[in-house]
């Protein structure tokens, strides 16, 4: 498939296909697409039990991944190869084994080859359990032939 003549929805569509039959660690971890666009992108995912820390809830590296997730789907889906530059989190509440996490991304600034991002991840009562934001850069390659 080129990305020629795509729409930005359908090429979002196509380089998310190509990203996720690549991407073992979010499949790995029971991750969901929920949807793709142009800048943007939604994930879920169940805590499970292998997913808490001493304390009973959700270990914040797991929050972090899921973010991190989103963010790369909404950065790459414009069909230039891109990495986290840099990344923060802000863990407002905890997360529990059985909730369902969904990170949802959104651009918030691209130009040249830097993007920033905004993700924030709510938990199945929609209450808001973190908010992250990531910058981005290109790199070299496409994820479709032009």
């Amino acid at each position: 498939m080129s990305a020629a003549g795509l729409s930005p929805q359908a090429l979002a569509e196509a380089c998310a296909r190509v990203m996720w039959d690549n991407d073992n660690a979010t499949r790995h971890l029971g991750m969901e697409l929920v949807s793709i666009a142009p800048g943007e992108a939604v994930i879920a995912m169940d805590i499970t039990d292998a997913m808490t820390n001493g304390h009973g809830i959700c270990h914040g590296g797991y929050m972090f991944t899921l973010a991190d997730s989103a963010f790369a789907f909404a950065c790459n889906s414009h069909n230039q190869r891109s990495v986290a530059q840099h990344c923060s989190v802000s863990f407002i509440a905890p997360a529990f084994r059985g909730d369902r996490l969904t990170a949802s991304a959104q651009e918030v600034s691209r130009r040249g080859r830097s993007g920033i991002y905004d993700v924030r991840i709510t938990n199945q009562e929609g209450e808001i359990v973190a908010e992250f934001r990531g910058h981005s850069r290109t790199i070299k390659g496409t994820h479709l032939p032009e």
